[in-house]
């Protein structure tokens, strides 16, 4: 015998929370390998020809690219002199268009973490050379969590800052795009180098993700669910029926199941109680179950 019974909107609470799980790789072969997909790229200020000047651990891409690509998305705004001090926004065009220095106008996004006044320096000299790591999305999930992201090579430790920025020996020497997955090295005074293509490294960080929690509400009305389906209460000397005792009034089975089914009444998630728990006969009984997707 099966007992169904419809819920309403206001019997499901969606609530959202992040969850974070760690990371932690040791040398250029664990962070290269397929299935972690980690790649450090050399980034120049040279004149793009194809197929030279190439660079990568697991894909390879055209030095110049590499420059051009990270000038452009996340540093576009704030290349306005050699302290890489962040462009002007107070003045505003008749257009509402906000214009930096030297008739700039930063109407890229960049990336920003967070609304606290960026400082990101870039190199532009010819031959200025960037790091970069890529880690993949099926790692970091949502975002790198900020805060947690080090990573050590040839005795030079990088951490981050929490605020978007790459420390090494308490001074800023990158920036690190939580939401991209990407670490930038730019100052001349690191070892970019080693940062992309040492084997003796350690890297560990923290990702984010977003989980939806479903509570869903069943009550059981005093008049509802009150008859039992446990084998223990078929009598066999009566044919298949259910002893006498159990057909009172005053008869209260135990819960010890509450089954979900879609419209199609086909079953999609079963819940179990951690001890049976008797219904009553003259209150609601309430089950709340708990869906973590």
């Amino acid at each position: 015998m099966s007992v169904y019974k419809s819920l309403t909107t206001s019997d499901v609470l969606v609530t959202p929370f992040k969850v974070n799980k760690n990371f932690s790789f040791q040398g250029a072969s664990a962070i290269t390998a397929s299935s972690i997909g980690i790649d450090r790229f050399l980034g120049k200020n040279i004149t793009y020809v194809s197929g030279s000047s190439t660079t990568g651990q697991i894909t390879i891409q055209s030095q110049a690219l590499i420059y051009n690509s990270i000038r452009q998305l996340y540093y576009t705004n704030y290349i306005s002199g050699s302290n890489g001090s962040p462009a002007l926004t107070s003045s505003i065009k008749n257009d509402g268009v906000r214009v930096g220095q030297n008739g700039t106008q930063p109407s890229y996004i960049n990336y920003l973490p967070n609304t606290l006044l960026a400082d990101r320096y870039f190199p532009t000299a010819s031959n200025d050379k960037i790091g970069v790591m890529s880690i993949p999305s099926n790692l970091f999930g949502e975002n790198i969590k900020p805060g947690t992201f080090t990573y050590e090579t040839e005795g030079i430790s990088y951490t981050d800052n929490g605020e978007g920025g790459l420390i090494s020996a308490s001074i800023k020497v990158g920036d690190i795009i939580y939401e991209h997955g990407i670490i930038t090295l730019t100052s001349a005074s690191s070892n970019i180098d080693s940062f992309t293509t040492s084997s003796n490294i350690t890297c560990s960080f923290q990702s984010t993700l977003t989980l939806y929690e479903s509570q869903y509400k069943c009550t059981a009305n005093p008049n509802e669910f009150n008859y039992t389906l446990n084998p223990s209460a078929i009598s066999s000397s009566t044919e298949g029926r259910v002893y006498d005792f159990l057909t009172g009034s005053y008869f209260q089975p135990y819960i010890t199941t509450v089954g979900l089914y879609n419209n199609a009444n086909q079953l999609v998630a079963v819940g179990k109680l951690s001890q049976p728990l008797q219904s009553s006969n003259v209150t609601d009984t309430t089950i709340l179950i708990n869906l973590d997707l």
